[in-house]
């Protein structure tokens, strides 16, 4: 595990959870409020990062498509438009 892996999986997991990460590791969590995840859960979230990454990356990509087709443009008009 990497800090940044971990802060985005329990910020995933426990969105709204008061924890301190001091290093790479699990038991590096200084947990303060909320429900601490086990390891198990911590690592099966790290794993399913670069799958939700992906499916977020899609769903904005076919939204500005969406708007982009309701507008009648293009996506280099559009950015003609805002540059």
């Amino acid at each position: 595990m990497i800090h940044e892996e971990i802060v985005e999986a329990l910020n995933s997991l426990v969105p709204n959870a008061k924890w301190q990460l001091t290093g790479d590791d699990y038991s590096d969590i200084n947990w303060i409020d909320g429900d601490k995840p086990t390891v198990e859960e911590l690592q099966n979230e790290i794993e399913l990062l670069p799958q939700r990454k992906a499916a977020k990356q899609a769903e904005a990509a076919a939204k500005r498509q969406a708007l982009l087709d309701r507008l009648g443009i293009t996506e280099e008009e559009a950015k003609l438009l805002l540059g």
